[in-house]
């Protein structure tokens, strides 16, 4: 379904859109925007704020998964919200690089108003979404928590103001300077501060217990580890394992990479950017494929499972390490 870039609901605009017009009678006012970019740049180096927004849709082409009617439902709300964090989370570069503003009705879309707060993180968002991470990382967090049976496909479609960004990912500088003409026209809904909050709960775990019963817990097992406030058993890393993290890591890998090089001598000074180099016609997947498979290979049985989630956690990519980590965890 393609909506027209000059209305937010596909009727015809009247205002000037560079994404509809023909090459030719672009060109000056093209110049000019990136021009524009490399001067909003500038000032981000100089320690200027930087900010933007932009307003995602989303609709569920599978039968029987209805975004929209999940997120109206009081308990698939919180899930629905959930999914669309950890989605933003892995695309834009980890928490602290966005904040969701609202969450409404668009139907038969779901609309997803996102404030992005440095142009690294939006030109990351944009590169993830162009190529398709985006949809990806929606799929796998919400087949996941909504325990689905079939695999999801989704449709997307990315606003800023009266412009259809789809129309334009080829100009991902043009991209930037729509979502940085289009600043938040309001504060964070009361609603999100709310899922926000519950969100932050459950990631502490249950209520504070007192210093007495903490005493009282019993140690994790030498064979196991912890990952927030749950007890998983321990284990070499698996070819599932490889396969889940290279599907998912996307960008991250040498910064995951990195973190594994603290106690891992095969990844350590230039062997990083050697594995970039070497396959970098085969792409992001081969990569990390190739990183991780170096990594048990040089550590052999020490390659553990433990290990790997640590170094995603310290790369705040706590949802990957989730979905690493699918099964049931350890009564």
């Amino acid at each position: 379904m393609q909506l027209d870039c000059c209305s937010p609901n596909g009727k015809p605009g009247s205002s000037y859109c560079p994404c509809d017009s023909t090459e030719g009678s672009v060109t000056k006012h093209f110049n000019k925007v990136l021009s524009s970019v490399q001067r909003m740049a500038d000032k981000t180096v100089d320690g200027g704020q930087w900010t933007g927004c932009a307003v995602m849709f989303l609709q569920s082409l599978c039968p029987g998964v209805n975004l929209l009617s999940l997120y109206k439902d009081p308990q698939g709300k919180f899930i629905i919200f959930k999914v669309i964090k950890l989605t933003l989370t892995d695309s834009a570069g980890g928490l602290g690089t966005f904040e969701i503003l609202k969450v409404h009705d668009a139907d038969p879309f779901l609309g997803v108003e996102v404030k992005f707060v440095n142009v690294a993180a939006c030109h990351q968002f944009l590169e993830s979404y162009s190529s398709g991470a985006v949809r990806q990382y929606l799929c796998q967090h919400a087949c996941r928590l909504l325990a689905l049976s079939q695999e999801l496909t989704v449709e997307t479609q990315l606003k800023a103001g009266t412009h259809t960004l789809d129309r334009c990912l080829d100009k991902l500088d043009l991209c930037l300077q729509h979502i940085h003409l289009s600043q938040p026209e309001r504060l964070r809904d009361e609603e999100i501060d709310e899922l926000e909050q519950q969100l932050q709960s459950q990631a502490r775990g249950p209520a504070s217990q007192s210093v007495t019963i903490m005493q009282e817990e019993s140690p994790v097992p030498s064979n196991c580890f912890k990952f927030q406030n749950r007890v998983f058993e321990d284990r070499m890393l698996t070819a599932a394992d490889v396969q889940s993290f290279s599907n998912g890591v996307g960008r991250q890998w040498k910064h995951v990479g990195r973190a594994l090089g603290k106690n891992c001598r095969a990844l350590k000074g230039p062997a990083i950017d050697n594995l970039a180099y070497e396959y970098e016609r085969e792409g992001l997947y081969e990569q990390a494929y190739q990183l991780l498979s170096r990594f048990i290979q040089a550590e052999g049985r020490a390659a553990k499972l433990s290990r790997l989630v640590k170094a995603l956690e310290d790369c705040k990519l706590t949802s990957l390490a989730e979905n690493i980590l699918d099964p049931q965890p350890r009564e």
